[in-house]
C-alpha cells in the first residue's frame, strides 16, 4: 500500500508541476523579451568586444585557492588516521606549496585590478 501511494504521490506532483508551469507563464511578447540577449548586451553590435585579461587571471586564481579549500576540507576527519605525522606533513606540504604561489603572484602584482 505504501509503494502504491507514493508511487502515485511520485506521479502526481510533477504532473501538476509541469501543468503550472505550461498555463502560468505570460503570453505577452516584447521587444526585450523578443530579442535573442535579454541581459542588455546588443545583439547587432561587434561580438569582438575588447576583454580583460585581468578578469581570467582573479577567476583562475579563485578557482585555485577553492580547490585548496576543497582538498584541506577533510583534514580535520584525516587526523583519525594511524599514520597522523605523514598526513599532516603532506598537508603542511600543501599549503606551503600554495602560500608561496600566492606570495609569488602577490609579489608579481597579479592580485591588482589597476590597469
Amino acid at each position: 500500500m505504501n509503494l502504491i501511494l507514493a508511487l502515485f504521490i511520485n506521479t502526481l506532483v510533477p504532473m501538476i508541476l509541469i501543468t503550472i508551469a505550461f498555463w502560468l507563464p505570460q503570453t505577452y511578447m516584447y521587444s526585450e523579451k523578443a530579442s535573442p540577449y535579454e541581459c542588455g548586451f546588443d545583439p547587432m553590435g561587434s561580438a569582438r568586444l575588447p576583454f580583460s585579461l585581468k578578469f581570467f587571471l582573479v577567476a583562475i586564481t579563485f578557482l585555485l585557492f577553492d580547490l585548496e579549500i576543497a582538498l584541506l576540507l577533510p583534514l580535520p576527519w584525516a587526523t583519525q588516521t594511524n599514520n597522523l605525522t605523514l598526513m599532516l606533513t603532506i598537508a603542511l606540504l600543501l599549503i606551503s606549496i600554495l602560500a608561496m604561489g600566492l606570495a609569488y603572484e602577490w609579489m608579481q602584482k597579479g592580485l591588482e585590478w589597476v590597469e
